[in-house]
């Protein structure tokens, strides 16, 4: 029972404990006086009416003396000898100003005050309140000095989770729960597990009084853009903050292991939507399945997700051989589905030919691309041959070998491309809408479509590993412009997009990924250097760690990107994080001879004339 008392008192915003140490120092003043005066007349005494006047304002002298002195600012574990040399001097001025006052009392006609009484009452009072700080730290120290190493922690979420995880962490001689924080204003002021529930409102000003060193959120207790807003407003305070992820994400055998640091995609303030499971079965369980560029950051997810879907074989194509022999290595840890993976350019026929005809392909999601703005802007034709090329390459092959799904990851750099990368793409899901209908195998209609969206957290060559990067060198972060912004989502939700998109597919269409919100990149700078645990160094922090340096645009590039050409063209479909624009016709011969004229180009090495074609050809459908 004393130890979760002892553990509470100490638990206590300093303002209080010192407010609490004030009123029993007044009580124990007053006894000392009292006592003083039973002393002095051998025996019980009541005291007349003027004397207890007197009596309740001794101790109001005493307590802004010891403020004063300092009394007040000494931490209980930490008394020593100079703290009771501070009390005796301290007790002995204010008895001299009581005296002082009893005096002058006197001199008005008021009843006499004994003359030993003040000299007993300092004495008294001298060893009452040092002794009172000897037994508190007797009773206190033990405990303070075990919970001085844990961790102050507060828990956002009083709900079913954080009850869970305030129960848990009881046992974890780490880290010491001070209280709970909840938006739900029922549960305000009450108490959940011993601990206190305060608004989610206080909890800026409850970091300070705590003092406190960690912050975990629950997953069940706010949504992805209420925790950015939360680490938004504790960002330029020195602690740390965790998230337990939501029940339905599960938390595996032990809920303590299951917290893990907020990361650069918890804060861009994306609500959750759970997958539709019937929409991520349809195109992969039972079925052959093609992932080209699956060494990549979205290749390689889809391939992670793909194999959790069991499908009856997965097929792996990959240029880069070392991607594709981590990405196989990966996989065939996981479970006992058949994989083949398979070297070679998606811009190779023959190889492409190859793939399609040893193994009865239902499905393709067509991940392979350069993505990389500058450096295709620098290198075109290798660009627009992988791009362009070998995607025509492969949704031909795939059309006549009668797969029934084709899937194209494009960009939205594919929208009012100002970039060989972008028109590249756009290319791409003009080439895949010429090819959408027919049969399939199965005698089922064959469905072509592809899926646009940004930026994915820490895909190869995106912003975010560079960033990392250069935070972990001491910066500084190159930042291309201070406006710029760009969408952004993480690697694991776009690829179970991607996924269920293929099941939506109709008539060619291209599918939008709902991005929410554009991250100014300079934000997303700032937040990715407060999350490595270092400052940010500017004019008004000189000593910070980490500088931002602006460099400016780079050629192509442009300060904002967009989605979908015209929002009216864009419809719901049954998950809400997925769009789809409305079909628009394209010349499938206006798009071959082009094709044709693009190819002889790039063998002959004529880069601006291609670069013409390759524009030319996107405004007309742009």
């Amino acid at each position: 029972m004393r130890e979760p008392l002892v553990a509470k008192l100490i638990s206590l915003p300093r303002w209080m404990k010192r407010l609490i140490v004030a009123a029993s120092d007044y009580i124990l003043l007053l006894f000392a006086l009292w006592l003083a005066y039973l002393l002095r007349y051998g025996g019980w005494y009541t005291p007349t009416q003027t004397q207890i006047v007197l009596m309740l304002i001794a101790p109001l002298i005493a307590l802004p003396v010891f403020e004063g002195f300092g009394i007040y600012r000494v931490v209980v574990r930490f008394v020593t000898e100079k703290t009771f040399w501070t009390i005796i001097q301290a007790m002995i001025v204010a008895a001299l100003l009581w005296l002082a006052l009893v005096f002058m009392t006197e001199f008005r006609g008021f009843e006499q005050v004994p003359r030993s009484v003040p000299a007993i009452y300092a004495v008294i009072g001298m060893l009452m309140i040092s002794g009172s700080r000897m037994i508190a730290r007797r009773l206190l120290g033990a405990e303070a000095d075990r919970m001085t190493n844990r961790v102050r922690t507060l828990i956002c979420g009083a709900g079913p989770m954080g009850r869970q995880l305030a129960a848990a962490l009881r046992a974890d001689a780490g880290i010491h729960t001070l209280a709970f924080v909840d938006s739900d204003p029922s549960l305000i002021g009450a108490e959940v597990a011993g601990l206190k529930i305060h608004s989610m409102a206080r909890l800026a000003r409850l970091v300070d009084a705590f003092a406190v060193q960690q912050v975990i959120i629950c997953g069940d207790a706010v949504d992805t853009a209420a925790k950015a807003r939360l680490y938004g407003g504790l960002a330029q305070k020195n602690i740390r903050m965790r998230f337990l992820p939501a029940v339905s994400r599960g938390f595996g055998d032990n809920l303590v292991d299951s917290i893990r640091e907020i990361g650069i995609d918890d804060l861009l303030g994306r609500p959750v939507v759970e997958p539709d499971v019937e929409l991520l079965r349809a195109p992969v369980t039972g079925q052959t399945v093609l992932v080209t560029g699956a060494g990549g950051s979205i290749g390689s997810e889809l391939c992670r997700q793909i194999m959790a879907l069991s499908p009856r074989k997965l097929v792996l194509a990959e240029m880069n051989e070392f991607a594709l022999y981590e990405i196989d290595r990966r996989l065939r840890s996981t479970n006992g589905v058949e994989i083949v993976s398979l070297l070679g350019s998606v811009a190779d026929r023959t190889f492409v030919d190859g793939i399609f005809r040893d193994h009865d392909v239902d499905t393709v999601f067509h991940a392979a691309a350069y993505k990389h703005v500058p450096l295709i802007e620098q290198n075109p034709l290798i660009g627009i041959t992988n791009n362009i090329i070998g995607t025509w390459i492969v949704a031909e092959t795939a059309k006549k070998s009668g797969v029934e799904r084709f899937v194209l990851i494009s960009t939205d750099k594919a929208v009012r491309p100002t970039n060989v990368m972008g028109a590249s793409k756009r290319w791409s899901e003009l080439i895949v809408r010429c090819f959408d209908g027919g049969l399939s195998r199965s005698g089922r209609r064959q469905h072509f479509c592809a899926v646009r969206f940004g930026n994915v957290i820490g895909s190869q060559g995106s912003v975010v590993p560079l960033f990392r990067e250069q935070i972990e060198r001491g910066g500084p972060v190159t930042l291309t412009h201070e406006d710029m912004t760009r969408y952004f989502m993480s690697v694991s939700e776009a690829s179970e997009l991607i996924i269920q998109a293929a099941s939506l597919s109709e008539n060619g269409e291209v599918f939008l990924l709902d991005m929410g919100q554009p991250v100014k990149i300079r934000e997303l700078a700032e937040n990715l250097i407060r999350l490595s645990g270092r400052s940010i160094r500017n004019a008004d922090n000189p000593l910070g760690d980490v500088e931002i340096m602006v460099t400016g645009i780079r050629p192509g590039e442009k300060l904002f990107e967009e989605l979908v050409f015209d929002d009216s063209d864009v419809e719901p479909t049954r998950n809400p994080k997925i769009l789809r624009t409305k079909h628009t016709p394209v010349d499938f011969d206006a798009i071959r001879a082009s094709m044709e004229t693009l190819g002889l180009l790039v063998i002959e090495g004529k880069v601006e004339e291609a670069r013409k074609v390759l524009f030319d050809f996107t405004a007309d459908y742009g």
